[in-house]
């Protein structure tokens, strides 16, 4: 897929994204605590099931479930000399369950290191390095676009895609997670964040994860007004508790969390989706209520 390519499907109105894989993986018999890249490796099937329901709900672009596919995560569970194996089946799952129905995204994410600026020992040339091998096995697999999703700060999100566009032409989504106040975790504001990720070359910008699209509105309508790409926003389904068996239960369901959608894209966003939490339920139900159709 080119940037034109992109920006024409964009053009065309509001882009479905997918929901949740972790949360729903779990639901499905996926432990806690293990390497979720590779269970998925081990129950391909659960995985497809998932994706195949996600288009049939109306998503449009499907992530490939390689969230933690990076070396410095993998590293933690003895699998850094899987990566380029790992990255390439994943994205063959996710490419065989939605076939020509959908595009996929080549998912990149934090790493769980911090980097020297932020009083870790991970330098930025290592940072680069890990995403560039990542990037460089999801380009090869065949993905149509990639997502630097979930992002804790401005500068881990530019290593992204800066390493990105030293590998390949595939278009670039910035996602990052922010407080409600609009300021990422480890560095950054929503507004710095449209405006350095765009200006690098992103073909969109915004949100995913941290809090329910409740929380949300001002953050997207600051984005929006600086915003020179689609404003992305991919927020969780509510704020979660965790149950007596170590589960996590999110506070919003389908039809709420869609309205609360509908008032994201009247503030801005035109990529939309969900997180932790949300199922293909919850995108049936943004896709009805942007499209009029909901009922209640």
């Amino acid at each position: 897929m080119t940037r034109q390519e992109f920006e024409t499907l964009t053009a065309q109105g509001i882009v479905y994204l997918d929901g949740a894989t972790g949360s729903n993986l779990y639901l499905a018999g996926m432990p806690h605590g293990i390497c979720t890249e590779a269970w998925v490796l081990e129950h391909p099937q659960v995985l497809a099931q998932l994706q195949k329901k996600y288009v049939e709900a109306g998503s449009q672009i499907v992530y490939a479930p390689t969230f933690g596919g990076n070396r410095f995560s993998l590293e933690g569970r003895g699998l850094d000399n899987q990566v380029g194996d790992m990255n390439k089946r994943l994205v063959e799952i996710s490419k065989k369950a939605v076939g020509d129905r959908a595009l996929i995204a080549g998912d990149v994410a934090p790493t769980g290191k911090m980097l020297e600026s932020r009083g870790g020992d991970t330098t930025v040339d290592e940072l680069f390095e890990v995403y560039r091998e990542q990037i460089t096995y999801l380009s090869e697999a065949g993905v149509d676009l990639l997502v630097a999703e979930t992002m804790m700060s401005l500068e881990e999100a530019m290593v992204a895609l800066d390493a990105a566009s030293t590998v390949c032409d595939l278009p670039v989504m910035c996602s990052l997670s922010f407080e409600a106040d609009g300021n990422a975790i480890f560095g950054g504001s929503a507004v710095e964040a449209v405006e350095t990720l765009q200006a690098m070359g992103a073909v969109a910008v915004g949100l995913n994860c941290s809090v329910g699209p409740d929380q949300l509105e001002t953050i997207v309508r600051n984005m929006k007004a600086v915003a020179e790409v689609p404003v992305i926003a991919k927020p969780n389904a509510g704020l979660p508790f965790i149950d007596d068996h170590g589960n996590a239960t999110y506070s919003m369901g389908p039809e709420e969390f869609a309205k609360y959608l509908k008032v994201l894209v009247e503030a801005g966003a035109s990529i939309v989706g969900g997180c932790c939490g949300t199922t293909p339920d919850y995108i049936r139900k943004v896709k009805l209520a942007l499209e009029g159709k909901l009922i209640g």
